[in-house]
């Protein structure tokens, strides 16, 4: 599973980018911890992308939900279940969260 912790800085977008390249000792703390944390258990990579895609919707950051989704597109995941995830976060999170997060989702997904 490729993870943002896993990019080059060059790639990462612009503010984790700059965090990568001023302080690279943090960067790599951080990278270890994510891969430490992917790696815990027995959680399957496509089940790990749609769990991180839902706590990005819960947390209302729009960046997370497109970034989780772009990987999840390019890691060959069913649009449909990507889309499944926000309907599935309206009953923890609420309607608007939900739908905010299927706005985000359907930012990309309408692109393909």
């Amino acid at each position: 599973m490729v993870d943002e912790l896993e990019e080059p800085a060059d790639e990462l977008p612009a503010t984790p980018g700059t965090l990568a390249e001023e302080h690279p000792e943090v960067w790599e703390a951080y990278s270890e911890l994510g891969e430490a944390c992917a790696t815990a258990g027995p959680i399957d990579d496509e089940t790990k992308r749609l769990i991180k895609l839902g706590m990005a919707i819960a947390a209302q950051s729009e960046g997370a939900v497109h970034s989780h989704v772009r990987r999840a597109l390019d890691e060959g995941i069913d649009p449909e279940a990507i889309e499944q995830v926000a309907i599935l976060s309206i009953p923890t999170v609420g309607f608007p969260q939900a739908m905010a997060g299927r706005s985000w989702i359907r930012d990309l997904t309408d692109e393909e």
